[in-house]
């Protein structure tokens, strides 16, 4: 690993990273990624084994997919309501990932409970508006996993065609 690798991930004083584990692991049926934490397979076998630093930069990738698939559907308006939101609603979030990780997180405990997003310090995207919370948080879920998939299947499943045997 390189130095400047190293540096991004390893902080000093930095709480340890949790597993991302939610307990709904696909791998042992086959699944290459779990369905349940997005994770490849030898990630979710060798976690125990992994470095802080190993495992800040699989959490890393983790949060940047989520994030991104969050961002297609809704906005953040006010990150203070929503980080207060998810404070006072107890839900446990990662305050290390953006706020549109704790914006999921918020989803996953009460998507349903949510009759005004902007009181939530959230909006949804116009063209997402008729859906309901509920469905697009099943919706980002899964393009979480198809963009872990899609990354999987570039970058570990796909050999190297450049590479000298």
């Amino acid at each position: 690993m390189t130095r400047g690798l190293k540096s991004k991930f390893a902080v000093s004083g930095a709480a340890r990273v949790r597993t991302p584990c939610i307990g709904v692991c696909s791998t042992g049926i086959g699944d290459a990624v779990c369905r349940g934490c997005k994770r490849f397979s030898h990630e979710v076998i060798d976690w125990n084994a992994y470095t802080e630093v190993e495992k800040a930069i699989v959490d890393s990738r983790l949060a940047e997919f989520l994030s991104l698939c969050m961002q297609n559907k809704f906005v953040v308006t006010d990150p203070g309501l929503l980080r207060w939101q998810l404070q006072t609603q107890q839900i446990r979030f990662n305050p290390a990932h953006d706020q549109y990780c704790g914006l999921f997180a918020l989803l996953k405990a009460g998507a349903s409970q949510i009759e005004d997003p902007e009181n939530f310090g959230f909006s949804v995207h116009l063209p997402w508006r008729s859906s309901s919370l509920t469905a697009l948080r099943e919706l980002v879920d899964q393009e979480f996993w198809f963009l872990s998939d899609a990354h999987h299947q570039r970058y570990l499943a796909t050999p190297d065609l450049f590479e000298s045997e």
